[in-house]
């Protein structure tokens, strides 16, 4: 026999929300790191590139800004894309300690070869609520952000 507990209508609404994002979040994740191992990248090795291809070159530290991840592990990623031929770095001529990454010849045709089809993928995921839904899905993940960052 299932039991649940109940704590409050306000409490049982945050918590079922909880479980209800952090689930579908895993599960698009997921699906999402699926796809894009199927061109042989990580998942952090795609957001570089796409970030480079979108961005242009910029700075290792700001890169791992844009990915939310530590220095050490963007570190990690530059030297494999490097390794790989897709990202170069260029250090700065004014701070010799910064080093600009930017996606080499063979980066580039990765990033136009594998960006589309990505986004179609996504695309396809997200299929399941309307674009009207998405959009207001997406309005209100961000507010939901932006305000818990404003409490943290």
């Amino acid at each position: 026999m299932k039991t649940t507990k109940h704590y409050g209508k306000k409490t049982d609404i945050a918590l079922s929300l909880w479980v209800k994002l952090a689930r579908a979040h895993d599960t698009f994740s997921h699906l999402a790191a699926q796809h894009i191992r199927t061109f042989g990248l990580t998942q952090a090795q795609f957001g570089a590139v796409e970030c480079l291809g979108h961005l242009g070159p910029m700075l290792i530290g700001d890169l791992t800004k844009k990915h939310l991840v530590s220095g050490g592990n963007m570190t990690v990623v530059v030297n494999n894309l490097e390794k790989e031929g897709i990202v170069e770095r260029t250090v700065c001529e004014d701070d010799r300690r910064a080093c600009t990454v930017h996606l080499t010849d063979k980066g580039k045709r990765l990033f136009k070869k594998i960006f589309v089809p990505h986004a179609e993928y996504v695309v396809q995921l997200a299929s399941v609520l309307t674009e009207n839904e998405q959009e207001e899905l997406g309005r209100l993940l961000k507010k939901l952000g932006t305000g818990i960052a404003k409490t943290a």
